[in-house]
């Protein structure tokens, strides 16, 4: 098997594309809710879950667009978390003609916080590449720790998250490294502004890996987009409020 994609419900094809060393199972305590909407399409991305890494290209935000497009639908809304938001991101400018509504999760057209710019202190995601080298189930683990940070029930939700995701096969550990290498150096930032299609950006407030700070700032960069803040939320709204997340989501595609 090259891409592994899980279709339900009838519809609009809604794509969902999941984040850093997870899977497509991440989705489900709302996939059965957006199924009765859409014909949903739950991709592991090439690399992670049931999907293979089946080019020789290196991993990049490219390579990734290139391995998705063709078992995608002909036409789709898209919903991406985290460095599937970038990888949505991605493909919504490039395919703009295809994607008829984009939906970003805990994103940031570029994480890595400096001087001028709210985001993840590089220290952090360094310290994950060095892990790698060792056990790379726990650097997921610690990775789920701090997405869960600040969410009044983080272990309940890191429990929840791990339960979902070690049913599938472990990321490719090389699309696993370099995967995060994209997270570290990405930049889409002077992109956004050419963004096409209907576009609106999910947020949780208690968030440290995308601070609540820089959505104003991404705002600014994407003028014509909608940001919706979840208060009781860190990196993962859809699992911390599912309802208040897909009855906004449903608002956004919907309008």
């Amino acid at each position: 098997m090259s891409l592994s994609v899980t279709c339900c419900g009838t519809g609009t094809p809604f794509v969902v594309l999941h984040g850093w060393g997870m899977n497509a199972n991440i989705w489900q305590p709302i996939v059965p809710e957006l199924s009765e909407h859409f014909q949903l399409h739950c991709v592991d991305l090439p690399g992670f879950g049931d999907s293979n890494w089946v080019t020789d290209n290196e991993v990049s935000l490219k390579s990734f667009v290139e391995q998705l497009m063709p078992a995608l639908p002909e036409r789709f809304h898209l919903l991406g978390w985290s460095l599937g938001g970038l990888i949505a991101t991605q493909i919504a400018l490039n395919y703009p003609e295809q994607v008829l509504s984009l939906n970003t999760v805990a994103s940031s057209p570029h994480f890595v916080e400096n001087r001028d710019w709210a985001g993840i202190k590089s220290g952090v995601l360094e310290q994950f590449q060095q892990q790698l080298d060792g056990n790379f189930k726990k650097t997921i683990e610690r990775f789920l720790a701090i997405q869960a940070m600040g969410s009044p029930d983080a272990r309940e939700q890191v429990k929840q998250v791990k339960q979902l995701i070690f049913t599938k096969p472990m990321p490719d550990s090389r699309v696993l490294k370099a995967a995060l290498t994209i997270l570290q150096t990405a930049d889409l930032r002077e992109q956004l502004s050419k963004i096409q299609t209907p576009f609106s950006r999910f947020y949780g407030r208690l968030d440290s890996l995308v601070p609540e700070r820089a959505i104003d700032d991404i705002s600014a960069l994407a003028p014509a987009s909608k940001a919706v803040v979840f208060s009781k939320s860190a990196h993962a709204p859809f699992l911390s409020e599912p309802k208040s997340f897909v009855n906004e989501l449903l608002a956004a595609v919907k309008n």
